[in-house]
C-alpha cells in the first residue's frame, strides 16, 4: 500500500449502503481481481478490483468478501477472506495482511482465511434465498478473458442451482457513482499530484526533446508523492495529436508543433484524468491558438452545464451543438455541412469525434448508469477536443469536476489552461 492509510469508516459506510439495497436473507460475494500472467512464469501487477476495494479498503490477491446483513448468526453478516500469510509467502512475495490489519483497514470483525471459505459459503447458503453475484457490468467491457468473478458465479451456480441469484454490479454502479466526501478528498489528492506532474513539465517541454523523457518525468513526479499512472499516459507531438488513443509516446517535439499530454495520476486508487495541449516552441501559433481557445471555450460552457437533473447523452448533445458553432467560426465546416447534416451523426463528429466526458473514481472510466441524471456527488471529466490532421494538429482539454446542489466545482482548477498561462509558465 503505497498511498497513507484511509479511515476504515468509508468503507464501513459502503458496506451499509450496499446491505441496504439487498434483499431479504441476500448474501452477496465479491471477489479480488485475478494476477494476470505475461510470458514464460511472469506476471503483471496486480490492479485491485474496484468493487472490493470500494466495499473493504483491501488490496490483497484472492480475497473475497461476504456480506450476509440478515444472517441469523451476526458474526456472519460481513466475513472477509485471505490468503494466510506463511514464512514460504514472506519470502517470496512479501508481507501478507494479518488478520488484525485487515479489521484495521476495512472495519470488518470476522477476518478468516481461504481455507474456510467454502465450509461458512454452505452455512449460509442453507440460510439464503437470494444471491447477489458481481461481474463487470461496464458497458464498454471487454469480455474476453475469464475474471476470478466470472468462475466463482459458474462454480456457485453448479453448487447450488435452487436458489434465487441476483446481478450485483447494477447496485454497485448505483452506489459508486455518487461519490462520498471522503471519496472526493481522494480524488482531489489525484488532482493535486497530476498537477504537479504538469506543471514540471512545462518547465522542460521545447523542440526536440523526446515524448519519452516527457513521460519520464510525469513518472518521477507522481511516484515520489506516492501517486502513480492512472491509465497508459498519451505524449502525442505534432500529428499525433489526432491520435485519439496514442501511447506510442517515443517520437522527438518539433518546433512550431503542439505537444497533447493526456496523462494523470491515480492515489489511493482514486484517479484523476487530465488532459493539456501545448505548444512545443513556447508559444501557439495564431491558427493554434483560435482552435485552443475555441475548445476551451466548451470545456467552459459545458463544464457550468453540468447540473442535477441531466442525463448525459444531452450533455454531449449541447457540447455538439456548441462544437458545430465554433468549428464554422474557424472555416473548418461551412454551412451547407451542417445544413446537410444527419441529426443522428452531427457534421462535427468529423473533428469531434468522441465522448464529451464521463464518470471518474476508482476506474478512469467510472461505472455510471446511463439512465440516471447527473446528481450532487458525480465526479465527471470534461473533455471536447478538435482534431485536424490535414493541418497536423489536434486540441484536447479536459479538467474534471464535481456535481453539486449548487454551482458545479472544477477539480482542476489551479492547473493552467489559459493559452496566456501556458506561455507565460513556458517562457521561464
Amino acid at each position: 500500500m503505497r498511498h497513507a492509510s484511509i479511515p476504515s469508516k468509508l468503507f464501513v459506510e459502503n458496506r451499509a449502503r450496499l446491505a441496504q439495497l439487498l434483499q431479504p436473507k441476500s448474501l452477496a460475494v465479491i471477489n479480488a481481481n485475478d494476477i494476470l500472467p505475461t510470458n514464460a512464469d511472469g506476471s503483471l501487477r496486480m490492479q485491485p478490483n474496484s468493487d472490493l476495494f470500494y466495499l473493504t479498503g483491501i488490496e490483497q490477491e484472492e480475497s473475497i468478501l461476504l456480506l450476509a446483513p440478515g444472517a441469523f448468526n451476526e458474526k456472519l453478516r460481513e466475513i472477509l477472506f485471505l490468503r494466510e500469510p506463511s514464512e514460504h509467502l514472506k519470502v517470496w512475495e512479501g508481507h501478507k495482511l494479518t488478520k488484525e490489519q485487515a479489521q484495521k483497514i476495512s472495519g470488518i470483525q470476522q477476518v478468516k482465511w481461504l481455507s474456510e471459505f467454502h465450509g461458512v459459503l454452505r452455512l449460509l447458503m442453507c440460510e439464503m434465498e437470494h444471491v447477489y453475484l458481481n461481474r463487470n457490468e461496464h458497458s464498454r467491457a471487454s469480455a474476453e478473458t475469464e475474471t476470478r468473478d466470472d468462475r466463482f458465479v459458474r462454480d456457485c451456480q453448479t453448487r447450488y442451482p435452487l436458489h434465487h441469484y441476483q446481478r450485483l454490479a447494477p447496485l454497485l454502479h448505483q452506489l459508486r457513482v455518487v461519490k462520498s466526501a471522503a471519496e472526493q478528498e481522494l480524488i482531489k489528492e489525484a488532482c493535486a499530484i497530476t498537477r504537479a506532474g504538469f506543471r514540471r513539465v512545462l518547465r522542460i517541454v521545447k523542440p526536440g526533446i523526446n515524448e519519452a523523457e516527457i513521460e519520464a518525468e510525469f513518472a518521477r513526479e507522481f511516484i515520489r508523492r506516492r501517486g502513480a499512472f492512472a491509465y497508459t499516459p498519451i505524449i502525442a507531438s505534432g500529428a499525433n495529436s489526432c491520435i485519439l488513443h496514442y501511447n506510442q509516446n517515443d517520437q522527438p517535439c518539433r518546433k512550431g508543433g503542439v505537444l497533447l499530454l493526456d496523462v494523470a495520476a491515480s492515489y489511493a486508487n482514486y484517479n484523476a484524468d487530465l488532459t493539456r495541449t501545448i505548444p512545443v516552441s513556447g508559444r501557439f501559433t495564431r491558427r493554434q491558438r483560435r482552435v485552443y481557445n475555441a475548445v476551451l471555450r466548451v470545456v467552459r460552457a459545458q463544464t457550468k452545464a453540468a447540473v442535477p437533473g441531466k442525463l448525459h447523452r444531452d450533455w454531449q448533445k449541447e457540447a455538439e451543438a456548441l462544437m458545430t458553432g465554433e468549428l464554422l467560426a474557424l472555416g473548418v465546416l461551412k454551412p451547407r455541412d451542417v445544413k446537410q447534416q444527419d441529426p443522428d451523426k452531427p457534421a462535427c463528429r468529423k473533428y469531434f469525434n468522441h465522448g464529451l466526458g464521463h464518470s471518474l473514481g476508482l476506474d478512469v472510466h467510472d461505472v455510471a448508469p446511463a439512465v440516471q441524471t447527473f446528481a450532487p456527488g458525480w465526479v465527471l471529466t470534461v473533455e471536447p477536443g478538435i482534431y485536424l490532421p490535414d493541418e497536423g494538429f489536434g486540441i484536447r482539454l479536459e479538467n474534471d469536476i464535481l456535481v453539486t446542489s449548487g454551482a458545479t466545482i472544477d477539480l482542476m482548477a489551479d492547473i493552467p489552461i489559459e493559452a496566456d498561462e501556458i506561455e507565460e509558465l513556458m517562457s521561464r
